[in-house]
């Protein structure tokens, strides 16, 4: 089930309160300045810092372009 978009809308990282960006096949949300990945579980956000998945470099270039279409 995909978040709400209302939701999407105003949903943003907790370390750099910048926008953020959602993988509805993957439930995470990736923040790609910071290489940062949040899980959905439940379609709740886990937007904790702690919690958050550091992104190493082959997994970011393949969430930057799976955002693009590329």
């Amino acid at each position: 089930m995909a978040l709400d978009p209302r939701l999407l809308e105003i949903l943003a990282c907790p370390n750099d309160k910048g926008t953020l960006l959602y993988f509805e096949d993957e439930n995470s949300l990736y923040n790609p300045r910071l290489r940062m990945r949040y899980r959905i579980e439940d379609n709740i956000p886990i937007m904790l810092l702690e919690e958050a998945e550091t992104i190493d470099d082959t997994e970011h270039q393949r969430l930057v372009d799976k955002s693009t279409g590329s």
